[in-house]
């Protein structure tokens, strides 16, 4: 199937940020051309007035959760944990599905085209996820046996899934240990080694609040990331969720092993976690970062526009200082960031990527187009519903507000 889109304002998200005026040729899955095109197409998007951008990629979510949203709202983390997996004694795989296809169609209308995930019953998601046509990072979620309400044992649930479902075209399985509370050092040992050996990403909360980094030095005598060090658990294939309260070493370690980091700050503040991820000191380290939402029982949407504005503001009123972020930077935490800490062939326009694209309609915020402020107009002022198309894979998913059926 070929797909082209005419006459967008192009957002490439090249090494040269190029801002084009043209068309995107698209076919069987990949951008096959970019500029002035007259080759016929099975479909014609109009794009006059609009901006083809990349899609956005949430690096963090649980969006199985999705049908609990508002259950758990104005508690601390601890209160919240505690709501959240008595309800979760009581939810299946039926559940979780229909939870899943809720956020999923979310996602899908807000310009998100891939999501990194972590729940049990990640299957149920993956049906949720083939269904809808979003590119899908599903992790199954690990904790120690005696923690868990899962059935069976979550380590071997993990591996059973990895081997279903690697090889999928839009799903792409790996293992998500919970966080250090609540899996033992044999328990982070076990994950590493099934993703080793599947060749799977691993992804994880860390040091997300001071309570959680506080009673794991009173355990273990060591700080969160300390500790995982000395197991030997961090190396380049860590996708680090949340990484909030850390020490300016910790961040130094976390850059000598190539871990990369999901930045949710919409869910660190609505949480009370205080603070923030160290964010400029991060990237003085080179340290990869991306954006997730986190769940819609944390955050309330999915939102991945509200999530770069956030980003963005959070850390210049911190600093006292507008300039420690840009829109440029945080576009790229969402796109091309993000596409590199997840081994995707996407978050940029280029012949070759993979055709995961948005088309941005900004006439309702009556934004002017112009190429040296639409990067900013993108970050500061449009939001998901101002994304009219979705393309995945080549496919368009979903359109003027309706998900689109095969």
């Amino acid at each position: 199937m070929s797909v082209l889109i005419k006459d967008g304002w192009i957002v490439t998200q090249n090494s040269k940020r190029e801002i084009l005026r043209g068309d995107v040729f698209i076919e069987d899955g990949r951008i096959v051309e970019i500029g002035k095109i007259r080759t016929e197409a099975d479909f014609v998007l109009n794009a006059k007035d609009k901006i083809v951008m990349p899609g956005l990629i949430n690096a963090h979510t649980h969006v199985g959760m999705s049908d609990l949203r508002g259950l758990a709202d104005d508690v601390p983390l601890d209160d919240f944990l505690q709501r959240m997996w008595k309800l979760e004694e009581n939810r299946g795989r039926e559940e979780i599905y229909q939870g899943a296809k809720l956020g999923i169609e979310e996602m899908l209308l807000t310009g998100t085209t891939s999501f990194v995930d972590m729940y049990y019953y990640e299957d149920a998601v993956a049906k949720a996820s083939k269904e809808l046509g979003i590119r899908a990072y599903l992790g199954w979620a690990v904790v120690d046996e005696e923690l868990t309400t899962q059935e069976g044992s979550p380590l071997q649930n993990a591996e059973n899934f990895i081997r279903e479902y690697r090889g999928e075209e839009l799903i792409v399985p790996l293992i998500a240990p919970h966080a250090v509370y609540s899996c033992s050092e044999e328990t982070l040992l076990k994950a590493k080694d099934i993703a080793e050996r599947y060749r799977t990403i691993i992804t994880m909360h860390i040091a997300e609040t001071r309570r959680e980094v506080y009673d794991h030095r009173k355990k273990y005598g060591m700080r969160p990331v300390e500790w995982l060090e000395k197991i030997d658990f961090l190396n380049e294939k860590l996708l680090g969720v949340h990484l909030v309260w850390l020490t300016l070493h910790e961040v130094k370690i976390l850059a000598s092993h190539g871990v990369k980091a999901s930045h949710n700050p919409t869910s660190n503040m609505k949480l009370g976690n205080g603070g923030s991820m160290p964010l400029v000191e991060m990237l003085q380290n080179d340290v990869t970062i991306t954006l997730g939402t986190d769940s819609t029982v944390s955050n309330n949407n999915l939102d991945m526009f509200e999530v770069m504005k956030i980003a963005a503001i959070l850390h210049k009123n911190e600093r006292w200082d507008p300039s420690v972020t840009t829109a440029q930077m945080i576009l790229d935490f969402a796109t091309i960031n993000a596409a590199k800490a997840i081994g995707l062939n996407a978050g940029s326009i280029e012949e070759g990527k993979l055709a995961d694209i948005i088309v941005v309609n900004p006439r309702p915020n009556g934004l002017p187009l112009r190429k040296d402020t639409i990067v900013s107009n993108i970050v500061y002022a449009l939001n998901g519903l101002n994304v009219e198309h979705t393309i995945v894979n080549g496919r368009l998913v979903a359109s003027e507000g309706k998900i689109v059926k095969d």
